[in-house]
C-alpha cells in the first residue's frame, strides 16, 4: 500500500475536463490515484496494465475509464511509436444536473460501474480512438459537445469489461472520511501545507502524543504522515508549475520545502521528472476545456 501515491491533478472547478497527448510517452509513473475520473487510451505498443487488484497484459491499444480514488497505471518499454490520449474529469459530474437527465442514464450508470475500472472492446476501441485524437485539437464550446458525445457512446458500447474484483473496494484505499481526528489532520495540512508543520502540533490539534498520531496515521490511511504531507506538497507545486510562471524556486517554498534541493528530489521521486522537465512536458502535451 505504501507504494501507492495520492496525486492532486491540475483540474480546476471551472474546468470540464484536461486532456493530456503523450507522443512518445514514458510509462515509468508509479500505481497512483486521484479523486478525478480518467479514460486512458494507450495505443501503439504492449505492456502490462494495474487496476485496482486487476493485473492484466494488454496489447496494442488500450482503451479503460478509471473510476474515482481507483489505484492505476500502466507499464510498458519506452518505445518512439507509442501514443497516449488521457483524459481527466471530475467527481462531481456524477451529481451534475445533467447526468439526472434522462437521456444522460447511461453515462451516469458508467461512472458508477467505473469505481473497479472498465476495459472496453477492441471494437470501441476502433470506433474512438480517431475520436479521442480529434478530440485534442479540438477547441471552444464544440469541444464540450464532442467530449459529451465520446462518453455516451462509450457508456452505450457493447463487450465492456470490470476489471477489479468484486471484492475491490477503492474505500479501502481512500480511509479519511472514516475517522473525524483524520479528516482534521487532513484539512489542516491542505491548508498549511506551505509552512513547516510538525507532529506535536498535529498531536495538539486532534489531542494525542506525537507518537500516537504517526502510528494512528499510518493505520488508517495506509500512509505515513509525511508521505501524505509530501502527496499535498507536490500536487499543489505541479499545479503552480501549470499555471503560473514563477520561478521553481519560489514555487518550492511557497508549497513548504526547505530548500530547493530537497523539492527537486522529492518532485523527480513522485512525477520521475524534474520540476522543470514537468512544467515544459505540461506545456507542450496539456490542453484545458
Amino acid at each position: 500500500m505504501s507504494k501507492i501515491h495520492s496525486e492532486i491533478t491540475n483540474l480546476n472547478p471551472e474546468d470540464l475536463f484536461l486532456l493530456a497527448n503523450h507522443k512518445p510517452a514514458k510509462f515509468d509513473y508509479p500505481i497512483h490515484f486521484h479523486s478525478d475520473y480518467e479514460i486512458n487510451l494507450v495505443m501503439n505498443i504492449t505492456g502490462k496494465r494495474i487496476v485496482g487488484d486487476s493485473v492484466e497484459n494488454f496489447q496494442a491499444d488500450d482503451l479503460v475509464l478509471i473510476g474515482s480514488n481507483l489505484p492505476h497505471a500502466w507499464k510498458a518499454p519506452f518505445d518512439k511509436k507509442n501514443h497516449i490520449i488521457n483524459i481527466k474529469f471530475q467527481a462531481e459530474m456524477l451529481d451534475s444536473w445533467i447526468l439526472s437527465k434522462r437521456l444522460f442514464l447511461p453515462v451516469k450508470e458508467m461512472l458508477e460501474r467505473s469505481s473497479r475500472g472498465i476495459l472496453f472492446s477492441p471494437e470501441t476501441v476502433i470506433s474512438m480512438r480517431e475520436r479521442l485524437l480529434k478530440l485534442s485539437h479540438s477547441q471552444g464550446f464544440s469541444s464540450a459537445l464532442d467530449f459529451l458525445s465520446i462518453l455516451y457512446d462509450m457508456a452505450t458500447s457493447q463487450k465492456q469489461r470490470i476489471l477489479a474484483s468484486t471484492n475491490y473496494s477503492s474505500l479501502s484505499i481512500v480511509k479519511t472520511s472514516q475517522s473525524r481526528r483524520i479528516n482534521s489532520i487532513c484539512q489542516y495540512i491542505n491548508q498549511n501545507y506551505h509552512k513547516e508543520i510538525t507532529l506535536k502540533e498535529i498531536g495538539e490539534l486532534v489531542n494525542m502524543s506525537e507518537s500516537a498520531i504517526s502510528h494512528f496515521f499510518k493505520k488508517r490511511t495506509g500512509r505515513s504522515f509525511i508521505t501524505y504531507m509530501n502527496d499535498v506538497r507536490i500536487g499543489n507545486a505541479s499545479r503552480l508549475l501549470e499555471e503560473t510562471t514563477r520561478s521553481i524556486s519560489d514555487i518550492a517554498y511557497s508549497c513548504g520545502f526547505n530548500n530547493l534541493s530537497n523539492f527537486n528530489h522529492t518532485f523527480k521521486k513522485y512525477r520521475n521528472q524534474t520540476p522543470r522537465e514537468y512544467r515544459n512536458d505540461i506545456q507542450n502535451t496539456v490542453q484545458k476545456f
